[in-house]
């Protein structure tokens, strides 16, 4: 379970109740994602490499440290995915954004790819996958094997809340994949909802349902 990183900080875990509650509005849900996602960035981008650089500061010259090597990609799986995004921009803003559109078959509960644009040089970039319900697997996993058929070789998966089974398909299926969550909770229902969860991801940030 090395790659799993679960991130049980007292900021991410108040916010997280906030969000898990049937009552909070559309409006606060959002702003609430995009701030469990910028706290969340901060630990899935702990190990990027950085370089020394000389800057002069207003006093004196100065050796300090810069982000180095490869540059980051975000690539949200829509439609929910979307709602990560602006809080991981605000910490990284000069990464790039692709998109990935998939469907969970109602019947069969496996993924369908309908959409597909990511960055001309995804292979050359260190790529964050988001979405914030990792529930079966099928769509996370679908996702990256989609971003490796670019060439990509370095992949991380950020999920607010996730379920033991789809933890499980995504550690078979893309052992390499480094899986960054804030919550590991229960099992899946008959439905393929997260329990407790908190609901559609996608209805609760757009207000569609």
């Amino acid at each position: 379970m090395s790659k799993l990183h679960v991130l049980d900080h007292p900021l991410i875990l108040h916010k997280l109740s906030v969000i898990r509650d049937v009552n909070t509005s559309v409006k606060e849900f959002r702003e609430i994602v995009s701030e469990i996602s910028m706290l969340m960035c901060y630990e899935a981008t702990r190990d990027l490499p950085v370089e020394d650089v000389e800057v002069d500061t207003p006093v004196a010259p100065a050796v300090v440290k810069r982000i180095a090597g490869k540059k980051l990609a975000l690539v949200p799986i829509l439609r929910a995915g979307l709602g990560m995004v602006e809080g991981i921009l605000t910490m990284v803003p000069n990464a790039k954004v692709g998109h990935i559109g998939i469907y969970r078959d109602p019947e069969t509960l496996e993924p369908v790819k309908y959409y597909c644009k990511l960055p001309n040089d995804i292979a050359d970039r260190d790529v964050i996958i988001v979405d914030p319900m990792l529930a079966t697997g099928g769509s996370a996993a679908a996702a990256a094997k989609f971003i490796k058929e670019y060439g990509c070789k370095h992949i991380k998966l950020m999920s607010i809340i996730a379920a033991p089974e789809g933890i499980e398909r995504m550690m078979s299926e893309h052992p390499d994949v480094e899986i960054f969550v804030a919550a590991v909770d229960e099992r899946l229902n008959e439905h393929g909802y997260i329990v407790p969860g908190l609901g559609d991801a996608g209805d609760r940030i757009f207000g569609t349902k």
